[in-house]
């Protein structure tokens, strides 16, 4: 009988599906880039607040808990009270909650900004995960539409605070109450066609995607992609089709060419005319949809708001084809897209496309509060956003240089605490630094180390060094470019590649005339 105990079981490092660990470039560009977002959300005069990750289920709208426990979306869980809470799905709905509970308290307007998590519990793939950054701004309080054209303002701002350049990017505005004054117009008003009107609304966002083509199919009886899958359609007849595809499509088909009887307003520019004309287009389409007018009165507003304070239509523009898929979206929308080339994992040439966007939900406060309280608001990908950011190489422009490492030759209590001293003097300074606090004695190990780190200068002093009251610092850049010009061990040596030998007390001022040169190098070479 074999009574040797049995060894444990090795525990599996297992990252879970849908996640991803975050090195150093990444946090450090992603605040890089909210930091900049929030100086343009600060002067526009909004506030930061911070809401938990997990609210109680029933705040969050649509995913209500089920007989058996949440799970359409949301990752939930019970408390000790037995109620159900789950991870936010969005940054709006938490923001509509803190409203209500606060709203004796809160000045209204509400202008406020928050970046954080969330998390989707749906079936990850390339570049779709359960775990990501939003970064939104909202103005609660504020019913007239001049909060949503600030809001696309904003949206403008942001991306040039970015290095976005005009030209490769635009805010595209719509309204929903338009789209439903459109679903009213051709039948399919009323609560017994909302599943309808949704795979409408799903199919014009489609549009740029697909194409008239692909969305009329979507329109109709439905779309089979190249895999095979058939997507079931909307089921409208060929006249509900053709109405919502002129709809949609009036911005893709306005070639300024507008009848030689129409008068243009005063007004109107030159560079404004295709906007203008989708406006009038569509009134003179849907005149007899109530809902379709009041929408495009509140976006002939917003027009000339964003005219107003000289944002052209190379910024913001009317579009028609704007849907956003949240279903409490109850007046303007608005999506920000790069209009840029990348290239797909196909080797295709396409526009990068969506970056974030909003719009106004009117409703999504008063769940709580039995009153109208109107509220609109964006947020912005900052995963989907930093993606476009590297491509334009607008991120790590000032890349964090790595430590000076300070070598340790000899480890007595007194040498460790020179060492120390050195370090502290660096830090102080203003100077990354760090002590070496490995094993390896060697200090060819401790250089290689350094080497690994990326670390600019190396420090060394030992017994001579300190007897004569001097430091060496080797520049592990410099040496490492002309290691590649001296191949014989003899004249290594006698190089001494890039190494100066400097008094204690002149440490910390040569090592920043070093660190300067290696910045102006990396400047030059940019």
């Amino acid at each position: 009988m074999n009574d040797k105990p049995k060894k444990p079981q090795k525990l599996k490092a297992r990252l879970p599906r849908g996640f991803v660990d975050r090195e150093a470039s990444d946090i450090r560009a992603v605040n890089e880039m909210t930091a900049k977002i929030r100086e343009v959300y600060e002067r526009y005069g909004f506030d930061p607040v911070e809401t938990p990750l997990f609210e109680y289920t029933d705040a969050l709208g649509k995913f209500l808990p089920d007989s058996d426990r949440p799970n359409e979306g949301v990752f939930s869980l019970q408390d000790d009270d037995e109620q159900w809470m789950s991870l936010r799905y969005d940054l709006t709905a938490p923001l509509a909650r803190h409203v209500a509970e606060n709203f004796q308290e809160i000045q209204l307007p509400y202008r406020t900004y928050r970046a954080g998590y969330v998390f989707r519990n749906e079936k990850p793939g390339p570049g779709r995960f359960r775990q990501f950054m939003q970064f939104d701004a909202d103005t609660v309080g504020a019913a007239g539409v001049q909060a949503d054209a600030e809001m696309c303002m904003m949206m403008a701002d942001t991306l040039e605070a970015l290095g976005i350049k005009r030209g490769d990017y635009v805010i595209r505005v719509n309204n929903r109450k338009v789209l439903d004054g459109v679903m009213e117009a051709i039948g399919l008003g009323g609560e017994e066609n909302a599943g309808r009107r949704l795979t409408v609304l799903r199919a014009i966002d489609k549009l740029d995607k697909f194409g008239p083509e692909g969305v009329k199919l979507l329109l109709g009886a439905g779309r089979k992609d190249e895999s095979g899958d058939f997507t079931k359609g909307a089921g409208l007849n060929d006249e509900q089709v053709g109405r919502i595809l002129s709809f949609a499509s009036t911005a893709a088909a306005v070639s300024i060419e507008v009848d030689a009887g129409k008068s243009l307003p005063a007004n109107v520019s030159d560079n404004d005319l295709s906007d203008w004309y989708i406006l009038d287009e569509m009134q003179q389409s849907f005149h007899e949809a109530k809902g379709a007018v009041d929408g495009l009165d509140e976006l002939m507003t917003i027009w000339h708001l964003v005219r107003s304070a000289g944002y052209g239509i190379d910024r913001i523009k009317i579009d028609p084809s704007v849907v956003r898929g949240l279903e409490y979206y109850t007046g303007p929308v608005y999506e920000a897209e790069l209009t840029f080339d990348v290239t797909n994992e196909k080797g295709e040439k396409v526009v990068f496309g969506s970056v974030g966007g909003g719009g106004r939900y009117d409703g999504l406060v008063s769940r709580f509060m039995g009153q109208p309280v109107p509220a609109t608001g964006f947020s912005i990908g900052v995963s989907r956003l930093m993606t476009a950011l590297k491509n334009l190489g607008k991120l790590g422009a000032d890349q964090v240089v790595a430590p000076v490492v300070v070598c340790v030759m000899d480890r007595d209590t007194e040498s460790l605490g020179r060492y120390q001293k050195m370090v502290q003097e660096l830090r102080h300074a203003g100077i990354r630094a760090e002590m070496y606090q490995g094993n390896k004695k060697n200090f060819g190990d401790q250089l290689k180390y350094a080497d690994r780190r990326g670390s600019p200068l190396a420090i060394i002093q030992g017994s001579s060094e300190r007897e004569a009251g001097v430091v060496q610092i080797k520049d592990l850049i410099e040496g490492k470019r002309l290691s590649g010009e001296i191949t014989d061990n003899v004249a290594w040596r006698e190089a001494r590649v890039a190494q100066v030998t400097v008094a204690e007390a002149d440490l910390v001022t040569k090592v920043r005339e070093m660190l300067a040169a290696q910045a102006e190098d990396r400047k030059q070479g940019a």
